[in-house]
């Protein structure tokens, strides 16, 4: 199996990637995440996982790079990670009762060979209280994930009533389309794997 480099610090993505048994190095790229508000989510977490793709594949020109961003869309506004407390409580508050969706988009990139597509799953929340906001907001895990939450956690993954697509992607990177997209594009990653 040919190694690649995850352009993510994410310990989820590594999680799953590990879980799945591939071998890879990790190498962050940091570039800057501002939202622009002028573009359709899908086409804003697509050109993310872009830049942190070429942020990093100029410096390894003969190995595969995967990059992903998340972004979690309620009613059409983009959720980034909270800025504080205050800022989690708010945005678990208006997840409550409603259904959101988590698109992710990936990119693999070698060289000047650039793959990239995105994934959209709708997660629905049951209603919550503030004191189970609050609970969780004091846990601190709501601090490092986009929408405030994660699917994975103990406490979080109490608060989802129901998922329409990839669980995986609600993680942070959607498996079977990475895989999927490996099979046709960069199928030296996998090898003999499959």
């Amino acid at each position: 199996m040919t190694r690649f480099i995850l352009a993510s610090a994410s310990p989820r993505r590594h999680h799953l990637l590990t879980m799945c048994g591939f071998q890879f190095d990790v190498i962050p790229s940091f570039v800057d995440e501002t939202f622009d508000d002028t573009l359709p989510p899908n086409i804003q977490a697509t050109r993310l996982s872009e830049l942190k793709a070429a942020d990093i594949a100029p410096r390894h020109p003969d190995t595969w790079v995967l990059a992903a961003d998340t972004i979690v869309v309620l009613n059409g506004h983009q959720l980034a990670k909270p800025d504080n407390p205050a800022h989690a409580h708010k945005m678990l508050r208006s997840l409550s009762g409603c259904t959101h969706q988590v698109i992710t988009g990936v990119t693999m990139q070698r060289g000047a060979d650039i793959h990239s597509f995105y994934v959209c799953t709708d997660v629905t929340f049951a209603e919550l209280s503030d004191r189970e906001i609050s609970h969780y907001v004091a846990t601190g895990s709501p601090m490092d994930k986009a929408g405030g939450y994660g699917i994975q956690d103990d406490l979080g993954a109490l608060f989802i009533e129901q998922i329409n697509g990839c669980y995986y992607n609600v993680v942070g990177l959607p498996l079977q389309a990475m895989y999927s997209a490996m099979k046709l594009h960069a199928p030296d990653i996998l090898n003999d794997k499959f």
